[in-house]
């Protein structure tokens, strides 16, 4: 039996250590190659002006820059130490110019209707005290037909895949935030009932061992 959700923070990692840790463990699995960048690509968000939410220290942001020609890219995270983080490794990726960092609460996103080709977030699905609504900011933000892409944890992956990405996770010292990540992440039939109730009609929900991807448009 699925453990009730706990939910945790909505205001992001706040701590000045932990942003340095978490920073670290990105890093990490953008040099093993474990970003989702290639996925984001895959679901057709490939091209244009694209939104990120919860960009953290902007690994994968800036991974997708990377791989694709004549893009831009916009980010919103409610930690302002995060931002900063982003900023300089944007300035490290040499993407100062096509990447753009902004301090902001993903429930009131400071963009007009329509600006976006496509949006993608990972990882930041649990955080969001309310879903549905963060969900129908993104359908407001995005222009029709424009795409997107959220990927997070589920909460019911199998016990020994959970054990196996406890002591693959490194530094150390993040493992007791990825258990309470987990332990506040969503079942597909969860995140199936609260989409419903927003304005995107064309999409669709995986699920893969460790979690879920939805994909779809306006």
């Amino acid at each position: 039996m699925t453990k009730q959700r706990v939910a945790e923070t909505d205001q992001g990692i706040q701590e000045e250590f932990n942003v340095h840790v978490y920073d670290a463990m990105m890093r990490r699995f953008r040099n093993k190659g474990w970003l989702v960048t290639n996925n984001i690509i895959g679901a057709g968000i490939r091209s244009g002006h694209v939104l990120e939410i919860g960009p953290g220290p902007g690994y994968l942001g800036l991974e997708w820059l990377k791989k694709t020609d004549n893009t831009e890219l916009s980010a919103v995270d409610i930690n302002p130490d995060m931002i900063e983080t982003a900023h300089r490794n944007a300035a490290e990726y040499q993407m100062e110019c096509r990447a753009h960092y902004i301090v902001s609460d993903a429930k009131k996103i400071p963009f007009d209707d329509n600006t976006f080709d496509g949006i993608f977030t990972n990882g930041s699905l649990h955080e969001w005290s309310e879903p549905a609504f963060i969900i129908n900011e993104i359908y407001r933000v995005l222009k029709f037909r424009g795409r997107f892409f959220i990927s997070d944890l589920r909460r019911d992956m199998n016990p020994f895949v959970k054990f196996f990405m406890y002591t693959a996770t490194k530094p150390k010292e993040i493992r007791p935030g990825l258990i309470s990540s987990i332990n506040a992440s969503y079942t597909v039939g969860e995140i199936s009932d609260i989409i419903k109730t927003t304005s995107f009609r064309k999409y669709i929900i995986n699920k893969n061992p460790i979690g879920i991807v939805i994909i779809g448009k306006k």
